[in-house]
């Protein structure tokens, strides 16, 4: 018989027909009752088992973890707790689990546990709820783009550019580390590698998606990027997966436009379409902070927050403003600040972020107009503005709750000119580089991008503290288990 996913069943509820379910097993009470889930749904059905005309030494081996297939009628269920469930009148076991040996067990387990058990968390309901979410809006990620004519590109992993101009990199090399090739010098030589030079892994898709859009007007990759920074914290990874739209003809403007309308799209996509496994998450959130003293605890339930986001405009404010607000806070000025505002030319950080969020303004917040020098190359330089101590460029970042930037993106450079000596200042190769000056020799106009951080769009959504709990298999710095 074809095999019936319990999602489908619970939407159908097609009484008094034959299905077979197959899952895992979450209970089994009184030697007749077994909570089955088989990941399609947070919900579990209930399968009744003909205790009397079973072999006992297939009900010796219903434990919980075990994976089995029911075969039976589908009808009302009269218990409390449920709709319907399986009167069965076959049990297949597929996969024994021993209670003695496995790791996980039918009562509440600490995050931090289950996440040495990573490769078996999945089968829990708070893993299973957010792994859901997280398919769910890498869907309506696609589904936003496509719908308004970008093009995905598929950007390389392995590259010979550091798009962040920051070094923190993975080299890929097939050279024989105990005895490299050297140069005269006594540098490796990287000529003699698989690639002919030396190769990493990439930091970013931008520069080869600003080729793209440079040709097919609107593009976006989404892939994974690699950061080989010593971060051990809850909000960064050395492997997580990044969005980054590019938009030819686009200035400041039209980048923060689009980026708004993509996350309050996406996180829509999810209250529509995830209403149960947030509506987990939200209990779970709930729990968590009743440990928490009261001023860390949020202002908003996980579903209220999420709504909140869609129905507001995000607040844009310059990062002069936001210095000069963080400048004159009580917060600064008690010194509450873990590293204080001293004046313009600060690189902003989580604390700084979140207090504008949080207690400020109280709504996603959009910062522009950053310093140059605490910004990247290809972002486009503004004019000199009267009241602006310094050197500025056409930058965005999007601030979020409990996050603090979930975006950064900006209008890019495209005069020649001012690219090329803003390479020259940061010290950046021109002649590795050709390929991306090419894009302003020929044909350049005004283009905009941003990068999304997948994972912390997926921590925000799901409320989930760590970052290192909304990605299947995470790697950072002492870790690369899986």
């Amino acid at each position: 018989m074809q095999r019936h996913k319990i999602a489908d069943l619970i939407r159908t509820e097609p009484f008094n027909t034959e299905v077979a379910v197959m899952g895992w097993v979450r209970a089994f009470r009184n030697n007749q009752f077994i909570a089955l889930n088989d990941g399609s749904c947070a919900a579990n059905l209930q399968v009744v088992l003909d205790y009397e005309n079973t072999d006992p030494t297939v009900v010796d081996r219903i434990k919980f973890g075990a994976a089995i297939s029911a075969r039976g009628t589908l009808i009302e269920s009269q218990g409390k707790g449920q709709r319907i469930e399986v009167k069965a009148q076959d049990i297949t076991i597929f996969g024994d689990c021993n209670p003695e040996e496995y790791p996980l067990q039918p009562k509440k387990q600490s995050l931090e546990f289950l996440r040495e058990h990573a490769h078996l968390r999945f089968r829990t309901n708070t893993f299973s709820a957010v792994f859901r979410v997280r398919h769910a809006l890498a869907f309506a990620i696609h589904s936003f783009f496509h719908e308004r004519g970008f093009y995905a590109m598929h950007s390389p992993i392995i590259t010979a550019s550091d798009a962040e101009g920051a070094g923190e990199m993975f080299r890929v090399t097939t050279l024989d580390l105990h005895k490299p090739p050297r140069t005269e010098d006594g540098d490796v030589d990287f000529s003699k590698d698989f690639f002919g030079r030396s190769a990493n892994l990439t930091v970013s898709g931008q520069l080869e998606a600003e080729l793209g859009a440079l040709a097919l007007g609107a593009v976006y990759t989404f892939g994974p990027t690699f950061r080989a920074e010593n971060s051990n914290t809850t909000r960064h990874l050395a492997e997580f997966w990044m969005i980054e739209p590019e938009v030819a003809f686009a200035d400041l403007d039209d980048n923060m436009d689009l980026a708004e309308s993509m996350l309050q799209h996406v996180i829509a996509y999810a209250l529509k379409n995830c209403a149960e496994d947030l509506a987990i998450l939200e209990e779970r959130l709930v729990e968590e902070e009743k440990s928490k003293p009261q001023d860390q605890r949020s202002d908003m339930a996980l579903t209220d927050k999420l709504r909140f986001v869609v129905d507001n405009r995000f607040e844009r404010i310059t990062y002069t403003e936001a210095v000069d607000i963080l400048k004159n806070s009580n917060q600064n000025k008690k010194g509450k600040f873990q590293y204080p505002i001293e004046g313009w030319g600060a690189d902003l950080q989580s604390e700084h972020e979140r207090y504008l969020v949080e207690k400020h303004f109280k709504k996603p917040v959009i910062l522009t107009h950053y310093p140059a020098a605490i910004k990247a190359f290809y972002m486009r330089q503004d004019e000199p503005q009267e009241g602006v101590p310094g050197p500025t460029v056409s930058a965005m970042d999007i601030l979020f709750p409990g996050i603090g930037e979930i975006v950064g993106g900006s209008q890019r450079e495209e005069r020649l000119d001012r690219l090329t000596q803003r390479m020259q200042e940061m010290h950046i190769p021109e002649k590795e580089m050709y390929w991306y000056l090419d894009t302003r020799r020929f044909g350049s106009c005004p283009h905009a991008g941003y990068g999304l951080g997948f994972e912390r769009l997926v921590q925000f959504v799901t409320g989930m503290g760590n970052i290192r709990d909304v990605i299947a298999f995470p790697r950072y710095p002492g870790n690369a288990e899986f």
